[in-house]
C-alpha cells in the first residue's frame, strides 16, 4: 500500500513538472498553446489531481490509480489526434482558438496563463530532442498510463 502511495505521488509530481515545462515554453519561448494543447494540459492536471487525492485515501489507491490511468489514456488519445493533425496539415482540429468554448471554462478564466488556448493546432515549433510537443505528450501519457495500470492492477502480497 505504501508503494502505491509513492507511485501516485511521483506521478502527480511528474504531471505538475510537465505543466511547468508547458508554462515555460508558453511564456519564455513564446510557444502559444492550441486548443488540443490545452486539452492535454487538462489531462495532465486531471491525472495529477486524481493521484494526489487517492494517494491520501488508502482504501481507494488502486481504483484511483486505474482512474488516473484512464485519464492518461484519454490524454494520449488527444495527443495522438494532435500528431495526426500535424502530419496532415490540410486536416483541421475542428477547434478555432478565437471561438473555442475552452476559453470560457471557469478554469480558463481563473488561470488563463495555463488554460487559455491562443495558438493554432498546425503551428510548427522546433522539435525538442527530435520530438514535437504532442509526441512528447503522447510518450508521457503512455508511460504514466502503464505505471498507473501496473499499480492499480498489482495484487497485494
Amino acid at each position: 500500500m505504501k508503494n502505491s502511495r509513492f507511485v501516485l505521488i511521483a506521478v502527480a509530481v511528474i504531471c505538475i513538472a510537465l505543466l511547468g515545462v508547458a508554462l515555460y515554453l508558453q511564456h519564455v519561448e513564446n510557444m502559444l498553446p492550441c486548443p488540443l494543447c490545452v486539452i492535454q494540459r487538462y489531462a495532465f492536471a486531471g491525472v495529477a489531481l486524481i493521484c494526489l487525492i487517492t494517494a491520501f485515501l488508502p482504501r481507494i489507491t488502486k481504483p484511483g490509480a486505474i482512474l488516473a490511468a484512464l485519464a492518461s489514456l484519454a490524454g494520449a488519445g488527444v495527443a495522438g489526434w494532435h500528431i495526426y493533425i500535424k502530419a496532415h496539415p490540410t486536416v483541421s482540429c475542428g477547434i478555432d482558438p478565437l471561438e473555442t468554448s475552452l476559453n470560457t471554462i471557469p478554469t480558463a478564466k481563473l488561470m488563463p496563463f495555463l488554460f487559455q488556448a491562443d495558438g493554432l493546432c498546425t503551428t510548427e515549433y522546433a522539435p525538442i530532442f527530435g520530438l514535437s510537443l504532442p509526441q512528447w505528450a503522447l510518450v508521457w501519457f503512455i508511460i504514466l498510463a502503464v505505471v498507473l495500470l501496473r499499480t492499480g492492477l498489482r495484487r497485494n502480497r
